[in-house]
């Protein structure tokens, strides 16, 4: 079993958007268009990650709340990459902890080049990163004392028939000083402590599927999106412990937002509580985009989204999301101007 390569793509590896997808089935968020890393740390700690000879898997898989599947071609990340294993494309799995990786991942993004490779240390499976910078050698106390000294004496020598450069001259000729600013390379090892997961332990685990989406359109910003969010959900746990007496973290847990959108470019966020009914909507600013016919399953005509449509503004896709799991996902969001699309399945799941 052998794994190396060279990251291409540090600034993307460890915290820029990339294509991934995010829905809801049931009571559970999961999200796949992410800020990689950084995002998956934000969410949880441990990843399964498979390699194979064309695609880079993470997946994220806690007891409850949010799970993250995010699939991303080898090209996207890495360079002169080379894996070998006894399994059908040379498959890879392995249980990786994000917070070491994202840890390595920032100390490498300014270096010129770094690479990656399955190894082993007494005994144990790591994941050992190499980075190589450059660093420059400060110039020596001597060189700028010299020079103050020099600039200190130019006023005193204005004849014009001095040789400036005779033994007794104020400007004496120097010795080459090849240390000067020079640069040099630093090597930096990084290693990152991982399980190798044999293929009968990670088999039956595939990613959910859910049926066309009746209604797709474009988020606002997410971190207006969130800060909308976060009141509602506060709003929430504060209107259920203070009626109910129950604790605040308890009120948390039990929190929902409800989520709706049409095909005329409204968002609604909703929260009804016993004692409160909230909403904020986005009316018919935001965008729908348009489908690819030629990736659907059906004809455009006979999609969901274009009933929804031809339904007109009033009709509605809606989804309902724990408020505390929905304010960690959208807090991946943090890059301006990000493009984020959601697709509503009504009652069923978010995309």
């Amino acid at each position: 079993m052998r794994f190396k390569t060279e990251l291409r793509n540090i600034r993307t590896f460890s915290s820029e958007s990339l294509s991934q997808l995010a829905y809801l089935h049931g009571s559970n968020l999961r999200f796949q268009r992410l800020e990689l890393v950084a995002a998956l740390n934000t969410l949880e700690k441990i990843a399964w990650v498979r390699l194979d000879d064309d695609t880079v898997r993470f997946t994220v898989i806690p007891d409850t709340g949010s799970q993250v599947w995010a699939s991303l071609s080898v090209d996207t990340i890495f360079d002169s990459y080379h894996i070998q294993s006894a399994e059908a494309n040379n498959t890879i799995n392995l249980e990786l902890p994000l917070g070491p990786l994202q840890r390595a991942l920032k100390s490498a993004l300014n270096s010129n080049h770094a690479s990656l490779r399955l190894t082993k240390r007494d005994g144990i499976p790591m994941l050992s990163m190499t980075i190589h910078a450059m660093t420059k050698d400060a110039p020596s106390a001597a060189r700028r004392n010299k020079n103050s000294n020099n600039d200190d004496r130019m006023d005193s020598y204005n004849d014009d028939n001095n040789d400036p450069f005779s033994e007794n001259s104020l400007y004496p000729q120097e010795s080459l000083e090849l240390s000067l600013k020079r640069e040099r390379e630093k090597v930096i090892t990084q290693d990152i402590p991982v399980r190798v997961l044999h293929p009968d332990t990670v088999e039956t685990i595939m990613q959910p599927k859910t049926r066309e989406p009746d209604v797709h359109i474009v988020l606002p910003p997410l971190i207006q999106l969130k800060a909308i969010s976060d009141r509602f959900t506060k709003l929430a746990v504060t209107t259920a412990s203070s009626s109910s007496g129950s604790s605040k973290s308890a009120a948390q847990n039990k929190a929902k937002l409800e989520l709706s959108a049409n095909m005329h470019g409204s968002l609604r966020l909703r929260l009804i509580a016993d004692t409160l009914d909230i909403t904020s909507v986005w009316d018919g600013c935001l965008e729908n985009p348009e489908l690819d016919p030629a990736v659907l399953p059906v004809p455009i005509e006979e999609h969901p989204s274009t009933l929804y449509k031809e339904a007109g503004p009033e009709k509605w896709a809606t989804v309902r999301v724990d408020g505390k799991d929905w304010s960690r996902v959208l807090s991946v969001g943090r890059l301006e101007g990000s493009r984020v699309i959601a697709c509503f399945t009504h009652e069923h799941a978010l995309v």
